[in-house]
């Protein structure tokens, strides 16, 4: 009755992961070996684990990428013209935090977008916001925005975005406006 009790309590103070992980922990034999201290870490370590599993599934659905890829994923037997070195700098998300730029360019079918999206996921998992857009539905987005008066909310929503992913940039002719 107590187990329940508790159940009940960490579900209404939202502590979904402590919760998941007191009734796993009690259904566990070896669990019972463990001090009070120790049991109540492990607890609290579960919902830290809960709580930052829950940001990256938010920070990687709002990020739109095209497509899933990782950095782990690249195949550099495939001549891109692009080094692992190069790639495990850019690994470490410090050039978001800086400010830098990275533009990857080369013929079509190399995998550039894959590139893009599995830095994108790198950056999510640091703890980035991401968002990626297609160059062209970037541009109409803007000049809707422009004629709906709502051009300053646009830019400051894409402003708000640690890295923002710009594909299929300049496939196209590019309007006056």
């Amino acid at each position: 009755m107590l187990d329940q009790q508790t159940m009940s309590i960490l579900h209404s103070l939202k502590l979904f992961g402590m919760a998941r992980g007191f009734e796993e922990r009690l259904a566990d034999s070896n669990q019972a070996t463990l001090s009070h201290a120790e049991f109540v870490g492990l607890l609290v370590q579960d919902e830290k684990i809960y709580r930052d599993n829950l940001r990256l599934r938010r920070l990687l659905k709002k990020a739109k990428l095209r497509q899933e890829a990782s950095l782990e994923d690249i195949d550099y037997r495939a001549s891109r013209g692009i080094s692992q070195q190069v790639i495990l700098e850019l690994a470490n998300p410090q050039w978001i935090a800086v400010h830098q730029n990275v533009l990857i360019s080369g013929p079509t079918g190399v995998g550039k977008s894959f590139i893009a999206c599995a830095l994108g996921n790198a950056a999510a998992r640091a703890g980035y916001t991401v968002l990626y857009m297609r160059a062209p539905r970037l541009f109409e987005t803007l000049q809707q925005s422009r004629g709906d008066g709502s051009h300053l909310k646009a830019l400051a929503r894409l402003g708000r975005v640690q890295l923002l992913i710009i594909d299929d940039f300049l496939l196209t002719q590019l309007s006056d406006s």
